[in-house]
């Protein structure tokens, strides 16, 4: 064991990737499975938010930006489950722990999206702290988690910029449609800020991650990095951030900004937050109405590999077997994709 232990961390000492074949400690394990798990969960439950408005988008163009935006969600979504089955866990039981209660996902996605403008700004604001802190996880120690979010940064930075043009052509247009996106600003910034975590004084997961070289920069740095990157943005656009205590400090060489509301993430992340109850509902309805997918699916697989065997008899008592099994919980990966986005 002591020689497993001394590879370990000679493998992070050198920045090298540990991979699902490698011996790792379980607090190691449990850590990545709880973070790509909670990422997973996020991606999919951020699905709702914006798809509540493809049908009302303004314009089939718009509709369809949308509408490949959601599919991009649902793609992450899949690519971190598969990265968590490395590690041993099954998609199907981390499902059950999210629509159960027994898992997170991040806190931005439990406000509602109450105007069109909202997209805008999730794009912006949303997405664009989701870089801020997804981008150093490309360098995480993780192998599968790394590779996946080469990708899904690639994707985000789209729909950042996707995000960023609709507010640009809102605040060029009517002085209502820049009241709107004015008034998504003030409501989606402070959430915004909280999606980086607790500080650091309070982050009870941070320093182990930072040692283990999961995470690259603490909550508070990864926070900084967003102020300072989005407030020219915002100056650009027209808009004025709602924080009075927002200015430059050229000491510091950064922005200071006002102290952020923590009884507020505390209380949405304990589920009291204005759509907790309405998005893990959702999920779960989808989960429940996509088992029959589900079922169907593990069947055919199971015909399908005893009819390479040559042995009819086989297939059927196998399809049986299948169909059962699938019923218990998520069959195979393109059925699970049927439950996830129902």
């Amino acid at each position: 064991m002591a020689v497993l232990e001394e590879h370990f961390e000679r493998t992070i000492e050198k920045d090298r990737r540990v991979e699902p074949r490698d011996w790792m400690p379980e607090g190691y394990r449990a850590t990545m499975v709880r973070q790509i798990a909670q990422h997973a969960h996020s991606e999919i439950i951020g699905m709702q938010p914006e798809g509540e408005w493809i049908t009302r988008a303004p314009s089939l163009r718009r509709k369809a930006i949308l509408l490949a935006k959601v599919q991009d969600e649902a793609g992450h979504g899949l690519y971190l489950y598969s990265a968590a089955e490395t590690l041993g866990v099954d998609r199907a039981e981390l499902t059950l722990k999210l629509i159960e209660g027994r898992q997170k996902y991040s806190s931005i996605f439990n406000y509602p999206t109450l105007s069109y403008a909202d997209v805008g700004v999730i794009g912006w604001l949303v997405d664009g702290a989701a870089i801020c802190n997804q981008v150093p996880l490309c360098r995480s120690s993780y192998g599968p988690y790394a590779r996946a979010m080469i990708r899904i940064c690639k994707e985000e930075s789209f729909h950042q910029r996707q995000g960023y043009e609709l507010l640009l052509t809102m605040m060029a247009g009517t002085e209502a449609q820049r009241s709107l996106v004015r008034d998504a600003v003030d409501r989606w910034w402070w959430p915004s800020l909280m999606m980086f975590g607790p500080p650091d004084d309070a982050s009870p997961n941070t320093a182990r991650s930072m040692a283990w070289k999961i995470k690259r920069h603490t909550n508070d740095e990864l926070r900084q990095r967003f102020v300072d990157m989005t407030v020219p943005q915002a100056e650009a656009l027209g808009v004025t951030l709602p924080d009075p205590c927002l200015r430059w400090n050229a000491e510091r060489g950064h922005h200071d900004f006002g102290e952020i509301d923590w009884s507020e993430l505390k209380r949405v992340i304990s589920g009291d937050g204005p759509c907790n109850a309405q998005r893990v509902g959702v999920r779960r309805a989808a989960h429940e109405d996509g088992a029959w997918v589900r079922e169907a699916a593990a069947a055919h697989a199971a015909k399908a590999a005893a009819r390479a065997t040559g042995s009819p008899d086989a297939a059927g008592r196998a399809a049986t077997a299948g169909g059962s099994a699938a019923g218990a919980g998520d069959g195979a990966g393109a059925a699970a994709r049927a439950g996830a986005t129902a």
